[in-house]
Order: C-alpha cells, then sequence, then structure tokens
C-alpha cells in the first residue's frame, strides 16, 4: 500500500480543501522572504512574496557579491524564478537582517546553481554560519538531487547578543565561491518547541536550553500525500512516508476528513496542520488471529548529534475510546508503553496529539529507527498508528549543526583575500614540485621495467570534499579510470539507455533504477543509475567499484564502467539475461527449476562466494547475500552481484571486524546483529537462508503468514529437525528430487544457520556438500526405475493451500536493484523489510 492509494487520498483532500484548512490565529511578527539577486517581487503559489535583496530597508546586502541570473529569466511559475538567480560570493561576506521580535526564527536557506559561464556554482563549496551556529560546512549544493532547488531548514535564536539582528555568514572555501538564492526568516509560535523532552532511553525529562539551534533533518506524513507550504501555516512542507517505510506490505494507510480534527488545549494548528493528523498508517491484516509486527520506518542521521523527535498521533481508526492500546519504540528503545491515545487527549477520538523525545546517534550508528506496534496486553486489538514524524538535529555543545568546527573555527579557518592569493602561488609552486617528483619516479620505473604492468586502485580526483559526487568535468569519449573500469560519459550512456527510455527498464531498487543497454561497440550492458532521494548514496558507490574493480571470477558479475559526471552516479554492468534468481523461485510467470537447475545455480554461487572469502588478495565479506543478488545468463549460470555493502574481512591477527550492522532483512546472521562483529560466517548465514528459499520457492520474510512461518530459517529448521524438510518443498519438485539429495542439502543448510558463526562451516565445506548434493541426485537419476520409485518425494506439502496465494504477491520485478537495508530488526521478525535487492 502507500503510493498506491495517494491519488485518491488527493482527490479526497481536494474535495475537503475548503473546509479541511484550520484557520491559523498565529501571525508571525517577522516574515521576511528574500529573493537574492533578485529585481521584482515574486509570488508564490503558497501566497509568500519574495522581495529582491537589493534596495530592502531590513536587509544588508554584502558590497562584496556580484548578482548571477540564468537564461531564460523567467518560468512560467514565480516558484521556479526564484532560482533563476543568485547572490554569489567570492570571499566571506554576511548578510545582515533587521527583525522585529526575538526569540526562535524558522530560517530556510534556498540554494540552485544558476547556469552562468562566468562561475562554476556547481563546484561550489563553502560554509555557512548563523548568529554563532555552524549551519553548513564544506557544504555543495550540487550533492542533492541532480541541482534541482533544495531548501535547508533550522530554527535559530534570535535573543541575546544578536537581539533583533540575524546575521548570516558565507565563508567559501579553497578558491571556491559561495552563493545563495533565497532566504526566508519567520518568527516561530511560542511553545512549538519543547524546554524539555523524554530520552531514550527512558529515564529523567532533559532540559533542552533556548539557544539551542535546529535542523530540520526530516518531517513525514505518515500515509498521506506531500504536504506543501500551501496547506501549512507556517509554510512546512510534509513528504510521503513511503521511501522510509521498510517493509510497505506491514501498513496500511488510512484517511480522514480533515475538518474532523480536533485541537485539544495544549497543540495548536502550529503544531502540524489537520492533513497530518487527517492520515495515518495502521497495521496491515496478516488474516491471523494474533498477529505480533510492528510498523517500522528507517532514517539516515548523522552520528555525534542529538535529535528532537516529535510523533504525532490522531486517532481516526477507532470507533470507541480506550480500544487502540499500542507500544511505540525508538531504535529498539521503548518510548512509549501501552499507549493509549485517548488518555492523552481529554477522551476524545480524532484528537491532534505529539509527543517529545531526544536520542543522542553514536558514532558508529547512522540510522535512527521508529517503530509502532501492538501492546503486549491481552483484550486489545492488535493495532498500532503513526500519523506524523519530525526528527530535528540539535546543535553541538560547540554550536554545529554540521561537523565539528565552531562559527569561530569556520571564521579562522577561512583565508583572507591575501591569504588566498600566497596560499594558491605556494599551492602552485608545490604542486609543480611534486609532478617533477612523480615524473621523475615514473620515467625511473619505466627505465627498470618497461613491461611490468602497473595497476592502482584509486577514484579520480574530485573537486571539493572527499565526499563530494561532484567530478572534475564532462568525458568527450570513454577513459580508463586507474584500474577501476571505464570511465563512461554521461552522453555515453544515455545514448546506451536512449536516454534512460521506460520501455528498457529493467527494475527499480533502493539505490535507483536499472536499465538494459547497448554500448557503441554492440556489448549489452545493464545500467544501473543512482537516485538522489535513495537512502544509499556516495559511499556504497564507491565500494561498489572499489570491490569489483579487484574482482574477476566466473561466478561474480562484472564491472564493466561507471559515470561519475554530471553529479551522477552510474554503474555499468554486463547484462544477465536470466535476472535475479528470486523471479525464477517465485513472483513471476517463469517456468519453475528443476531441482538440477537449483543445485546447480546454489553451487555456481557459493563458489563465487567461496573466491570473496579465500581467493582474493584479501578476505572479502559480501554482507547482503540473497536471492535478488543471485543474477543468472541466459544458460542459468549463477553470479554474485552488488557489493555495495561488502567490506573487507579481518586480517590474520584479527577474529572479526567490528562495524555497524547492514544488511537485509530474514538474511541477517543473529550473531553479527547482536555483537557488531562480522566474519565470513555471516555471509555462510545468509547463504543458508538462499538455500531455504531455493528449496521452498517462497520469501525469506512473509508477515501475511502465521507466526512460525514468517520466517523461513525458523520454519524451515523445525521441519529439518523432525527430519520432515519434504513437507515443504515448492510443489513443483514433488516427485523429481531424490530422498539422499534433500537429506544432504537439508544438513548443508541446517549448518549454515547455525546460531553462532564457530558451528557453521566455511564456504568451501558448503561448496563441497552442495556438490555432493547434485552427484546424488544425478546417480538417482540414472538408477531410477518403477521399482525404486520410492527414492523420490511424492507427499503434497501440508502448506500448499496456506501459501499458494504468496508466490504472486508483493514482490518487485528486480534486475540488480538495490535496497539497503540497515539491518536494526530485533530477533522477534516483527521488524520487517520488503526482500528487494539493492
Amino acid at each position: 500500500m502507500g503510493y498506491s492509494n495517494y491519488s485518491y487520498i488527493l482527490c479526497i483532500f481536494g474535495v475537503l480543501y475548503v473546509t479541511s484548512i484550520v484557520c491559523a490565529s498565529f501571525l508571525p511578527q517577522d516574515r521576511f522572504f528574500i529573493d537574492c539577486g533578485g529585481s521584482k517581487l515574486l509570488e508564490l503559489e503558497d501566497g509568500r512574496v519574495f522581495e529582491p535583496d537589493s534596495g530592502n530597508p531590513h536587509v544588508n546586502v554584502p558590497t562584496s557579491s556580484v548578482v548571477v541570473v540564468s537564461e531564460p529569466q523567467m518560468s512560467a511559475s514565480n516558484d521556479l524564478n526564484l532560482y533563476n538567480s543568485a547572490r554569489v560570493f567570492g570571499e566571506a561576506s554576511a548578510y545582515a537582517i533587521a527583525t522585529k521580535g526575538t526569540g526562535r526564527h524558522w530560517l530556510r536557506l534556498h540554494f540552485n546553481p544558476v547556469e552562468n559561464p562566468h562561475y562554476d556554482l556547481r563546484s561550489a563549496v563553502f560554509s555557512v554560519v548563523a548568529n554563532g551556529i555552524t549551519l553548513l560546512h564544506r557544504f555543495s549544493p550540487s550533492n542533492s538531487q541532480y541541482f534541482t532547488p533544495l531548501v535547508k531548514e533550522y530554527v535559530v535564536d534570535l535573543s541575546g547578543k544578536s537581539s533583533k539582528n540575524l546575521a548570516l555568514k558565507m565563508y567559501p572555501l579553497n578558491g571556491s565561491v559561495a552563493f545563495i538564492n533565497g532566504i526566508e526568516v519567520v518568527s516561530v509560535p511560542n511553545k512549538q518547541f519543547p524546554s524539555t523532552a523524554v530520552p531514550i532511553p527512558l529515564g529523567t525529562s532533559v532540559e533542552i536550553p533556548s539557544d539551542i539551534a535546529f535542523e530540520t533533518v526530516y518531517r513525514v506524513n505518515m500515509g498521506g500525500p506531500l504536504i506543501t507550504p500551501k496547506n501549512d501555516s507556517l509554510w512546512r512542507t510534509w513528504e510521503p512516508d513511503g521511501p522510509f517505510l521498510l517493509n510497505a506490505a506491514s501498513a496500511r494507510n488510512v484517511t480522514k476528513n480533515p475538518s474532523s480534527v480536533k485541537y485539544p488545549d495544549g497543540v495548536s494548528a502550529e503544531i502540524a496542520p489537520n492533513w497530518v493528523y487527517a492520515t495515518a498508517q495502521e497495521m496491515a491484516e496478516a488474516n491471523v488471529t494474533n498477529q505480533k509486527f510492528n510498523i517500522s520506518w528507517s532514517f539516515e542521521a548523522q552520528n555525534g548529534f542529538s535529535y528532537l523527535i516529535r510523533m504525532h498521533f490522531c486517532d481516526i481508526v477507532s470507533i470507541a475510546l480506550e480500544t487502540l492500546v499500542f507500544n511505540v519504540y525508538i531504535n529498539e528503545q521503548y518510548a512509549l508503553d501501552t499507549f493509549d491515545i485517548s488518555s492523552r487527549t481529554m477522551e476524545l477520538l480524532s484528537a491532534a496529539y505529539f509527543v517529545d523525545f531526544v536520542v543522542s546517534l553514536p558514532r558508529n550508528s547512522d540510522r535512527i529507527l521508529v517503530q509502532v506496534g501492538p501492546s503486549n496486553l491481552e483484550g486489545f486489538p492488535s493495532n498500532a498508528i503513526l500519523n506524523g514524524l519530525e526528527i530535528m538535529k540539535m546543535s553541538s555543545d560547540i554550536g554545529s549543526l554540521d561537523g565539528n568546527l565552531s562559527a569561530d573555527d569556520v571564521d579562522s579557518k577561512s583565508p583572507s583575500k591575501k591569504k588566498w592569493m600566497v596560499l594558491a602561488i605556494s599551492s602552485a609552486l608545490v604542486g609543480f614540485g611534486v609532478l617533477v617528483l612523480i615524473f621523475a619516479g615514473l620515467f625511473y620505473r619505466r627505465r627498470i621495467d618497461p613491461k611490468k604492468p602497473r595497476r592502482q586502485f584509486s577514484f579520480p580526483t574530485h573537486v571539493g570534499i572527499s565526499d563530494s559526487k561532484v567530478s572534475i568535468g564532462s568525458s568527450a569519449s570513454t577513459s580508463h579510470s586507474h584500474g577501476l573500469g571505464r570511465i563512461l560519459s554521461f552522453s555515453e550512456v544515455r545514448e546506451a539507455t536512449k536516454n534512460f527510455d521506460e520501455s528498457l527498464l529493467l527494475g527499480v531498487g533502493g539505490f535507483g533504477k536499472v536499465y538494459r543497454g547497448v554500448l557503441e561497440n554492440g556489448t549489452v550492458v545493464a545500467v544501473k543509475r543512482g537516485n538522489p532521494r535513495s537512502q544509499q548514496g556516495l559511499t556504497e558507490f564507491r565500494t561498489e567499484i572499489q570491490m569489483l574493480s579487484k574482482l574477476r571470477h566466473r561466478h561474480l558479475v562484472s564491472l564493466i564502467g561507471y559515470c561519475e559526471e554530471l553529479n551522477e552516479m552510474i554503474l555499468v554492468y554486463e547484462f544477465m539475461a536470466g535476472g535475479p534468481l528470486r523471479k525464477h523461485l517465485y513472483g513471476s510467470d517463469l517456468p519453475p527449476l528443476t531441482w538440477k537447475q537449483r543445485l546447480e545455480i546454489c553451487i555456481g554461487a557459493a563458489k563465487g562466494l567461496h573466491y570473496l572469502h579465500t581467493g582474493a588478495a584479501d578476505i572479502i565479506i559480501h554482507r547482503d547475500v540473497k536471492t535478488t543478488n543471485i543474477l543468472l545468463d541466459e544458460n542459468l549460470t549463477a553470479k554474485v552481484a552488488d557489493f555495495g555493502l561488502s567490506k573487507l574481512g579481518p586480517t590474520l591477527d584479527q577474529t572479526h571486524v567490528s562495524t555497524a550492522v547492514k544488511g537485509s532483512f530474514g538474511y541477517l546472521d543473529p550473531e553479527y546483529y547482536r555483537r557488531q562483529q562480522l566474519t565470513e560466517k555471516s555471509d555462510v548465514y545468509s547463504f543458508g537462508v538462499v538455500l531455504m528459499e531455493v528449496l521452498c520457492a517462497r520469501p525469506a520474510i512473509n508477515p501475511t503468514l502465521p507466526r512460525e512461518q514468517v520466517n523461513i530459517a525458523e520454519w524451515a529448521m523445525n521441519w529439518q529437525k523432525k527430519g520432515r524438510l519434504e513437507k515443504i518443498i515448492d510443489p513443483h519438485l514433488i516427485g523429481s528430487i531424490s530422498v539422499e539429495s534433500l537429506r544432504k542439502f537439508g544438513d548443508t543448510a541446517e549448518k549454515c544457520l547455525a546460531e553462532y558463526g564457530v558451528e557453521r562451516p566455511t564456504m568451501g565445506d558448503v561448496l563441497w556438500n552442495l556438490e555432493y548434493a547434485l552427484q546424488l541426485q544425478e546417480a538417482s537419476i540414472q538408477t531410477v526405475s518403477a521399482e525404486n520409485s520410492a527414492n523420490y518425494i511424492p507427499d503434497i506439502p501440508e502448506w500448499l493451500s496456506q501459501t499458494e496465494a504468496d508466490h504472486g504477491g508483493h514482490i518487485a520485478r528486480d534486475w540488480i536493484s538495490d535496497q539497503e537495508s540497515d539491518a536494526t530488526s530485533s530477533a522477534v521478525f516483527s521488524q520487517l523489510m520488503d526482500p528487494k535487492g539493492r
């Protein structure tokens, strides 16, 4: 569910628009909407009127700046015209905005790199400081959204020394420039932000000082569509929750007339518009007597900071009071236990309520997990809801919202004009000297061994910060990348995919879309194009390139090249005509695989993983082994794919690698999850789950099944330990699989799925056992006759009638598709994720 119902919801909201808007009683004392570099008033569709910064009596414009305007200057919509101009700064500069009121103010900064022949704003790198708070450090707007407009929202305090004055300072870095398109400064209502909040883990309330600054990281409308500033009295944007849901099948959206939402004492319309409270995600119906699972949302966050998490609730699903009781969790810790909304809203249904929490993200974590699920109390329906969510980063002790530099540190690191000239000249001299040394070294090496191949694994030099996606520039033709495979120009990729024609789409996943393409030399390829809104990004992109560039094996998918031009992240692989193994098992109309074919595919995948663990220069742990990451060619030869989560394994003096838990739900090694200690045996566990999928032809996790059947590893091992594994095999295998081969296969999977890594076999042992299972199957085929047909499994599985409907379920048509699932699930498989491939 989710997006499929949004059109319907939007229609309802459109009809109810006139009656559903809650008139705001709050009139902000300060409302400054500034068009930086603009020349005339711009009235946006939501009613905001942006005034040019030049000539504005309330705005002191930096003198050391220039105005850049794109061509054409005007668009059909004023909402876009705001981004046609920008003010550009070549050195440290400051806006001064005289406000009428003090206290907290919304501060929204608008960025869009305007096209201009004199300034390359796409490669701009700069820092921004507001009233002593570091908002952005080494920031490049081109890292986001393919150069679409970017709005950064903050809350800053204008009390104290900087009373009635906002000082917004721009610091270009390393000879770059800084720029900005628009600025908003709006008074924040009193009591909009709490003075105390509930800590996670639960404890004594923590104080939130008034001078704390906030950055809006996420503002989400659960179960509903995008809410634009037009429908929010404080001009906020609320995005749909679909991209953050870990398992869309675990939730269903519900909608009510926005005008029916009540605001009791203590909750104003400025807290959240009634459109937020009028929609929600509630637990999906699993058609079981006692459904026990959570709805889970995962949000990427910067570690080392504390976050204010505001959760919005409104009981729009109950027909009577005190019937909706549920639990709320943040990062797997109790936030609300046996929570009854009606007890907090003066015994009203459809009444708005919110609660604030503070959670600190440790250095080894980069995710915030939010969950709602049924209470353990008996006598209540198994249901839980969430209407809206806000996650706001809180400034650190040194007054920073980005990195660990204070405003003074940013200022001291910003070179003056004279310093920059000296620095530029010195850098040029040093660079020239380094080049001379490099050429001398290369000449010396060539004289010693002119035929010796030279190879290095490093990325091409980039402009800006180390994590910037901005490459040096366009490439007119294919080049090589120092051992990393071919660098393809964006024009080559676009031509190969016919400008990313949707008819060539092979699949969609968390990283982005995958297209079939044909390069200029006739090579058929699979092109994976990164989605800028994906929770996966540059780290996974680089890991994939670095790993696959070092590896060549018959059972590993080959990386042909990549493109990092124009802020794109594109990977180009060999084309695998058969697609992912999963679609050959269930969820498609493809003919079922024979038992021999399944064994050969498992053997091929095991060979690929065995090579990763033992055949490369370093141990490589795949960390995301699953049936969507095992691809088949036209001959059904299996190849392991998707190395975005891969890690180098332990060295000789180590037993494990300590790292944050990542992987996919249903395939995750429980020992790795508990201890955050990664070994190659974690891949062995995941491969054991794959073996069970191959045997049973059903998803690793299926929340619609009875509790004991939800997780395939638990369910299959129960039958394996009873010696009755034949009861749950794919019905298509009935009568064609030998008892001996099945027994060897089941024993192998059981060892892979052992609780502790030391009890699991190596991939080499797994490979040997699978090859033996294949030999047993082939020997049985050669000797079978009417007299010994009892060697084959004749039974019809008892569970067939319960799960036939699941084989066509909600599995997406993936092809090297991407979905990073930060493995933050508990041992209870109630925190579920749709098992798409990366």
